[in-house]
């Protein structure tokens, strides 16, 4: 189609490096393929960050992996910027210098 995107993430990995390398590999993979991206790029990344993470938990039972990863990443969609994080990984958005706060990040003390 003709609308321009983007997209660009980061991940943490906790306890190696495993469940961090596999997102990086695969969790674009599956925002591009999900039958919402057009329609809705949130669901899209919504449901694609959970099949990422079932897809590493039976790789991780299979091959007896221990690690965990954090991630956040921004999916840019014409003139529409949708964020998905997951853990403590944060963002920053900076608008005509001045940052903007685009989300609270997941601490253990926030309900």
């Amino acid at each position: 189609d003709d609308v321009d995107r983007a997209y660009f993430a980061v991940f943490d990995g906790h306890g190696g490096v495993d469940a961090a390398n596999y997102s990086a590999t695969h969790l674009h993979v599956n925002v591009g393929l999900h039958e919402e991206i057009v329609k809705n790029p949130a669901e899209a990344l919504k449901c694609s960050f959970q099949k990422t993470d079932e897809m590493f938990l039976f790789k991780a039972k299979r091959e007896k992996l221990r690690s965990g990863t954090t991630g956040v990443s921004a999916l840019i969609v014409g003139n529409k910027l949708h964020i998905a994080w997951l853990g403590d990984s944060q963002v920053m958005l900076v608008q005509q210098g001045r940052a903007v706060t685009l989300m609270e990040p997941h601490k253990p003390e926030r309900e």
